[in-house]
């Protein structure tokens, strides 16, 4: 047992909590990157979804090669390494001078994230003994729901008095100190028979993802899905997807174990994940243009107002298991998800003048589905494999989140797209026919467009509005009906409540599997 463990674990943390932190304070952002040079880069929507979306994939897509990378040469060179990544590239992101650098600069962020994750609960496991695990595990995870609530507010505050790039580079000191801590206090460490290492395999699935998630976007910056370049590139990325699938069943070493699938409970749950991830994102990404946009909040107020949905993860998870032990894991998901449907329809409903206890409501009830929604299939993950591939089931739990995640911003954010231009189009009789397709691309690039045409321009305001709210109810039907889909998917294959005589068995292997 180290007796600095307590301290290490606080460092881990701290270095998590950067890596997750990012993506949270990026949200309320979005709206003010989006805005003319010099407040913002005067990033279109797509763009927008590509600076989101380029770390997303790629995080997702390295997580487990590097935590195989971790167990063979050290896990405390992997974190460091990691660690001065991240900030290199957060110093680059805040300095971007176009959306295409923002980019570029969040996949290198994102290189730096995935070689930090995996590595800090490696560590963890390696300096507590097995009793003090679950709680060390409970603390850590704590972390992950800490930086989720409190990002948006930080990203609200530094908007608030700095320029955007500041979001970014909040990044840099918290690095330097979680650097010069890890190298004073972390042990390193290395797995004695570590995994052989899948480049193959990892460097498909990216480039599958990535043209999937590109054809979706093209689609709803052209606001034609049937487009012959967008259906090409999205075919190319499916195509690339199954190569990756056939590569990973016949490889003796894959990034990505794809019989775990053929066990149908298993299968649903990372469904699940998946799809409440695909509407999270999706609703807090045009969540953001509603309260900024429309409603008129600055980024602070903005971040605020999505504190609800943070502090009700935080209340429900750790009790969310007293509901599955009642209620059984299928009734409990299959709730969760209905909840976070019906939150998305009446998301549907709003308008520009809609009580905001009302939004803060939705977004209560939305964290409150969330929990009941991760805790019982995360449960079932564990359970559904054999104990020893419980670390890989966490793993792999971890990439479909964030793919999800991907895919719901590429498509909610597309249909977001074609739906603004299809209702902006015919309104733009005053500008000029050079900016008109860039003035239809967004509700920012109306509003950036409308005020550089003066008096003229305030005509324009009102349609821009009913055209995002028009835009906005028909993505939150959309996120609806995956949220619906979600929970038939979960009601026809996760498991049921087990018979009494099984219940302190299941209790039994989720320990030791947490273990």
């Amino acid at each position: 047992m180290h007796r600095r463990r307590w301290a290490i674990l606080g460092v881990l943390m701290l270095s998590l909590l950067i890596v997750v932190l990012d993506n949270s304070i990026l949200n309320v952002a979005v709206k003010t990157i989006s805005m003319p040079a010099p407040t913002g880069l005067g990033a279109t929507q797509s763009e927008i979804e590509w600076a989101i979306n380029s770390y997303t994939l790629v995080f997702a897509g390295l997580l487990f090669t590097a935590g195989l990378v971790g167990d063979r040469i050290g896990r405390k060179k992997i974190l460091l390494g990691g660690l001065v990544v991240f900030g290199i590239g957060s110093a680059l992101a805040a300095e971007s001078g176009s959306p295409g650098e923002l980019i570029a600069y969040r996949a290198l962020m994102a290189l730096g994230a995935a070689f930090v994750m995996p590595a800090t609960l490696a560590v963890l496991m390696n300096v507590f003994e097995r009793e003090e695990q679950p709680k060390a595990i409970g603390i850590w995870a704590g972390g992950v729901g800490l930086a989720i609530a409190i990002g948006p507010i930080t990203g609200g505050a530094l908007l608030d008095h700095f320029w955007w790039g500041s979001v970014f580079l909040i990044n840099v000191p918290i690095v330097i100190l979680a650097v010069a801590l890890m190298v004073w206090l972390v042990p390193d460490s290395r797995d004695p028979k570590p995994g052989r290492v899948d480049p193959v395999g990892v460097v498909l699935s990216v480039i599958g993802l990535v043209l999937l998630v590109y054809g979706i976007i093209k689609g709803g910056e052209l606001a034609d899905f049937t487009d012959p370049t967008v259906l090409a590139t999205v075919a190319a990325g499916l195509a690339v997807l199954v190569a990756f699938v056939l590569f990973e069943k016949r490889s003796d070493h894959p990034s990505l174990d794809v019989t775990y699938f053929k066990n149908k409970v298993f299968s649903a749950a990372m469904s699940a994940i998946a799809l409440v991830f695909f509407a999270l994102m999706g609703v807090t990404f045009f969540g953001v243009f509603y309260t900024q946009s429309v409603r008129g909040y600055s980024p602070l107020e903005s971040g605020l107002l999505m504190l609800p949905l943070a502090v009700a993860q935080m209340i429900f998870a750790p009790r969310a298991r007293l509901v599955v032990d009642r209620f059984g894991n299928r009734a409990t998901t299959t709730a969760g998800l209905i909840l976070i449907a019906a939150t998305l329809a009446v998301f549907a409903t709003f308008e520009a003048d809609t009580p905001i206890w009302l939004l803060e409501l939705v977004f209560f009830l939305m964290g409150t589905g969330m929990a009941h929604i991760m805790t019982p299939t995360s449960v079932v993950i564990m359970q559904a494999l054999p104990r020893e591939k419980a670390g890989s089931a966490s793993a792999l739990s971890n990439t479909f989140r964030q793919v999800g995640g991907a895919l719901g911003i590429a498509v909610l954010g597309s249909v977001l797209s074609a739906a603004y231009r299809s209702g902006i189009e015919d309104k733009l009789g005053p500008v000029p026919a050079g900016l008109r397709d860039t003035a239809a691309g967004s509700i920012e690039a109306t509003l950036g467009v409308a005020a550089r045409l003066g008096p003229q321009g305030k005509a324009l305001v009102g349609p821009a509005n009913d055209a995002f709210l028009h835009a906005m109810h028909v993505t939150a039907l959309c996120g609806t009906g995956v949220a619906l889909l979600g929970a038939l998917v979960v009601a026809l294959f996760l498991p049921g409540r087990p018979p009494a005589d099984q219940q302190g068995e299941r209790e039994q292997e989720l320990i030791a599997a947490a273990d």
